[in-house]
């Protein structure tokens, strides 16, 4: 196969890959995807492989095909490229086809012990057909060279110690795209943790202990513009803390820009409809979105050690303002379709994943400013 031109990478080279992770990590999410809600589990009576005999589905909406078959293209993709990169191109492309379409069959076996899930054949071929398309690109993107040793990459972009960093931000579109009463508002967990616990603690002896629930007012227009900035600006801030060039920084901040505005679009289409992608983009979030581009100009200069000390206080800031903001009315019709509806089954990941975000950011950003100093971590760009 014409993946064998590819170089086969050093020991260092093997054990560096950023695919292996970046895998793991997917295939969990793959998974979770698959299985939710993990109850209800019993034998009904059915063999695990006898949806690959059952009629084809009668009904199928253009979502689940397009859910299916996109869903593994990033596995196909990533098997392909990890492989590739652990020293065995030649197996690369089929192991990205065939490792995630066994993936795929074994657990449209396993929804045979989940009565709330139905498998079908249809979506394991979609699922392979997925990766397929996902193990060509790769493939494609290998002999061309584009994905260059990652290895090379890191040394030329992450500063020291940045790969926390780095793997917090990979993360950032997908913790933003549950619904969240400020735009981009991740960390806001203080309003149902109380409710839980009032509920949890209601008649008994631990009652009085807790604190009367605070009711507080919505925020004015320029205070959510303000938050809208700052939550931008965290991530713009670790990413700066986080690279080494000012040159690097400029492209990291036009690419967050881009990943920002389709991830917002990309929420509200997943939670109101296609035709409410831009619903929003509110006079607030526009006033927002230009003052986080004022602080992304503003700091390009600072230095590194900087930049990551403000991501700490900012980080900081608006998890303290965040968690006062009540929910909005509207917050529980918005949540239906992500707790009762077609995304369900990734509710209470990217729940999780809204509110863990930032606790990570501050994380990585305070390990970054508590680098010993020395080298050229401390110089401007």
């Amino acid at each position: 196969m014409a993946l064998a031109r590819v170089a086969s990478p050093g020991p260092a080279g093997r054990h560096g890959s950023l695919a292996w992770p970046l895998l793991l990590g997917y295939t969990a999410l793959v998974v979770y995807a698959s299985l939710f809600p993990f109850e209800g589990w019993r034998d009904q009576g059915v063999a695990p492989w006898a949806f690959l005999s059952a009629p084809w589905p009668r009904y199928w909406t253009r979502f689940d095909v397009i859910a299916n078959l996109l869903g593994y293209v990033p596995l196909g993709l990533l098997v392909t490229v990890a492989v590739a990169r652990s020293g065995w191109p030649r197996a690369a492309a089929v192991a990205g086809t065939v490792a995630p379409a066994l993936l795929a069959l074994g657990l449209e076996a396993a929804q045979t012990y989940l009565p709330q899930r139905v498998p079908s054949q249809l979506d394991a071929l979609l699922n392979a057909s997925g990766a397929l398309l996902g193990a060509v690109m790769a493939h494609i993107l290998l002999r061309q060279g584009v994905l260059g040793s990652w290895g090379a990459f890191r040394a030329r972009w992450q500063q020291p110690g940045g790969h926390w960093a780095w793997l917090v931000l990979l993360v950032w579109p997908l913790a933003v795209l549950y619904p969240t009463p400020v735009p981009f508002g991740t960390g806001q967990f203080w309003p149902r943790l109380e409710a839980a616990l009032l509920r949890m603690f209601e008649g008994s002896a631990l009652q009085g202990w807790l604190p009367p629930a605070q009711v507080s007012a919505p925020p004015r227009p320029l205070g959510e513009a303000l938050l809208v900035a700052l939550s931008l600006a965290l991530p713009v801030l670790l990413g700066y803390a986080s690279v080494r060039t000012l040159g690097q920084r400029v492209a990291f901040a036009l690419l967050f820009g881009l990943v920002a505005w389709g991830s917002g679009g990309l929420s509200a289409a997943l939670s109101f409809g296609p035709d409410k992608a831009w619903a929003w983009l509110t006079p607030q979030a526009q006033l927002g979105l230009v003052a986080a581009a004022g602080v992304a100009l503003l700091a390009l200069p600072l230095p590194s050690r900087v930049a990551a000390l403000l991501a700490v206080l900012c980080g900081g800031w608006v998890l303290g303002q965040l968690n006062r903001v009540p929910d909005p009315a509207y917050l529980g019709e918005w949540l239906q379709s992500w707790e009762q509806g077609r995304f369900s089954r990734f509710h209470g990941l990217g729940q999780w994943l809204g509110w863990l975000w930032p606790w990570a950011a501050l994380a990585a950003a305070a390990r970054l400013a508590l680098r010993p100093s020395g080298g050229a971590y401390n110089r401007r760009p």
